[in-house]
């Protein structure tokens, strides 16, 4: 029988980008709600309770509520809030990070999928860290550009309304008194000691992220060059198929947008042998979002993880 999957917050961006990349496979059975029931209780109980899977694509305190819901022991999880991230008893959905990442979403009823701005944050420092290349006291900052679709679609409504305010067509540095809702997720889940100094950027397109650390080589351990450090995170994730190391040798410009409409996620490593760079180049709502929590449902649900994807 096909694995039963119903998302539960369709309406949303996440939601409907997640049913985008659901609706064309002939793999699973996707339940969906009549539209003058969605905000019914428990008719959204009585699907989920159904399905083999359950995505909540919800704010972080509707989707604390519908866990509650959910009575069937054989009903698995995945949470695109913020609200499990760092929680125990939920695995972290990012099956690059390690084989134990990859082991906890494949055997977990519970799954938190991962924030866009931490994911790119977490996919350069995680090995860092984990390769004993950056100590885990290491002050950080990282900066990070976004589209607007990453902020739902009261944000996008703004964007795009006609007679907009002026200065929404140049880039907003946000959450500047270092509050920003993925700090906690970037630093529990990457073994910091302090969380890193962080400015993330929205910018008028709708969708793409490049998330920046910038390092300097005598804050590394290990290392000697901007090659070495290029080659450790290519080995790293060398055989991953949604994470990749771009060619030694970047140069020139690197644009918020590249990655818009993919799923995978591609690092950069550009700079000289004392002062360098590392930045994610991914979709918002693909690796950032919705395309990991596909990725994440299929290795849950024994498909080929980039089904849907690639």
């Amino acid at each position: 029988m096909k694995p039963v999957v119903y998302i539960d917050g369709k309406e949303g961006t996440t939601g409907l980008q997640i049913y985008d990349r659901l609706a064309p496979r002939q793999d699973i059975e996707l339940l969906l709600i009549d539209e003058e029931k969605r905000k019914d209780i428990e008719e959204r109980r009585k699907l989920m309770n159904q399905a083999d899977l359950v995505f909540l694509c919800l704010p972080d305190a509707a989707a604390i509520e519908a866990v509650t819901l959910v009575e069937n022991p054989n009903t698995r999880i995945i949470d695109a809030s913020t609200a499990h991230r760092v929680k125990p008893g939920w695995a972290y959905g990012f099956p690059e990070l390690s084989q134990l990442h990859r082991k906890m979403i494949v055997e977990s009823k519970r799954v938190s999928n991962p924030g866009c701005h931490a994911t790119g944050f977490i996919s350069i420092v995680y090995p860092l860290v984990t390769m004993g290349i950056l100590p885990a006291d290491t002050p950080l900052s990282c900066f990070s550009l976004t589209g607007y679709s990453g902020g739902g679609k009261k944000m996008i409504a703004q964007y795009e309304a006609e007679g907009r305010e002026e200065l929404l067509s140049t880039p907003a540095i946000y959450a500047i008194t270092q509050g920003h809702k993925h700090l906690p997720e970037m630093q529990i889940r990457c073994g910091l000691s302090c969380p890193p100094v962080f400015s993330p950027i929205v910018d008028d397109y709708y969708k793409g992220m490049a998330t920046t650390v910038p390092l300097h080589l005598s804050q590394l351990r290990g290392v000697s060059s901007l090659h070495d450090v290029w080659k450790a995170l290519s080995d790293y994730y060398a055989g991953q198929k949604l994470v990749r190391v771009a060619p030694e040798g970047a140069d020139g410009k690197l644009y918020g947008g590249a990655k818009a409409g993919d799923n995978d996620l591609v690092l950069t490593v550009a700079g000289n042998d004392s002062q360098l760079t590392v930045t994610s180049l991914f979709d918002n709502l693909g690796k950032g979002a919705s395309g990991a929590a596909v990725q994440n449902m299929n290795l849950m649900l024994g498909f080929e993880e980039t089904a849907g994807l690639l």
